[in-house]
């Protein structure tokens, strides 16, 4: 369900707990483009543990297939620094 913005200003957050009391997002749309989305805290928290429980098996994949390096700190500054110099 998308919400235009001046609906959303009009009706405040309460337009927003009704329609999230029926869907799992709400999108907030400015002249007539879909910008923001709405979820609920307990969605956005199981979706950022999916999110970091993708991120661990990437990591982990990585591992395994030899791409990776293993770095004292001081190098690994080091390498920030030189990115950040580019």
């Amino acid at each position: 369900m998308v919400i235009p913005a001046n609906e959303l200003k009009v009706k405040g957050v309460s337009v927003i707990e009704a329609m999230l009391d029926k869907l799992d997002e709400v999108l907030i749309s400015i002249r007539g483009k879909n910008r923001y989305v709405v979820i609920d805290l307990n969605r956005y928290n199981y979706l950022r543990e999916c999110e970091l429980e993708k991120a661990l098996r990437d990591v982990r994949e990585d591992i395994a297939n030899g791409r990776s390096r293993v770095l004292s700190i001081e190098e690994h500054f080091k390498e920030l620094d030189n990115a950040l110099r580019d």
